[in-house]
């Protein structure tokens, strides 16, 4: 197993990178379309005139991996994602399609220009225990920002409320660790869940940490 990164990208001045679902399924696409060892050009998709359209293509060659993504959640700026490379230089080489491709994408349907990020993507390397075991928790809690942001701060008011709108938003791999099929091409969950025990125990541990709110232990390893 090759050393695994904590990775993320935020909007230019902060500003919104996803404007709707059909920006939230195109980035989640990209996801799965650009984690290939092929040029961006040689995927199955392509974006004209703000649709996605299917390119038919009798013979397309298996994937080639360039990272393993063990996690991902989507924010209104930004995006976290826990990854691993599978070939040399391919978290960077992954980073670039993704944001660039998306980035294409995003300024073609809006009519926009320039820099839709906000320089190069951050990334923390998971060399702290503590920190590895907390952090898939801690990237798919991100959504709570958006009803109790409190959460924080170790005050969640409402736990059943918390439990409840993590289950039904679409946009991260919480689902899918949950044993439901979300975006289940996206990642590469063999490897936490042997950790956590399977879905049940992911399920559990997840509902022990947010009851816990044990955020101070990763907190000196927190990207925002």
């Amino acid at each position: 197993m090759s050393e695994i990164y904590h990775a993320l990208s935020r909007g230019v001045d902060k500003r919104k990178i996803f404007m709707d679902d059909k920006d939230r399924f195109r980035f989640i696409h990209d996801l799965f379309e650009f984690n290939d060892e092929a040029p961006a050009d040689h995927t199955s998709y392509y974006y004209v005139k703000s649709a996605v359209i299917a390119r038919q293509q009798i013979e397309r060659k298996p994937r080639k991996l360039l990272v393993d993504v063990f996690a991902f959640s989507l924010m209104p700026n930004h995006y976290h994602l826990l990854l691993t490379s599978r070939t040399e230089n391919g978290i960077s080489r992954f980073m670039k399609k993704l944001n660039m491709g998306y980035s294409r994408y995003f300024n073609e349907r809006y009519a926009r220009s320039g820099t839709l990020f906000e320089g190069r993507y951050k990334s923390v390397l998971v060399d702290n225990q503590a920190y590895f075991i907390h952090l898939p928790y801690y990237i798919h809690f991100n959504p709570l920002d958006l009803i109790m942001p409190e959460w924080r701060e170790r005050k969640l008011k409402d736990y059943k409320k918390a439990i409840e709108f993590l289950d039904s938003y679409r946009w991260s791999s919480h689902l899918d660790y949950m044993g439901q099929k979300n975006f289940p091409s996206v990642t590469q969950r063999d490897f936490l869940l042997e950790i956590f025990g399977g879905e049940k125990g992911y399920e559990k541990q997840m509902k022990n940490w947010l009851g816990a709110l044990e955020a101070k232990e990763i907190s000196d390893f927190i990207l925002e």
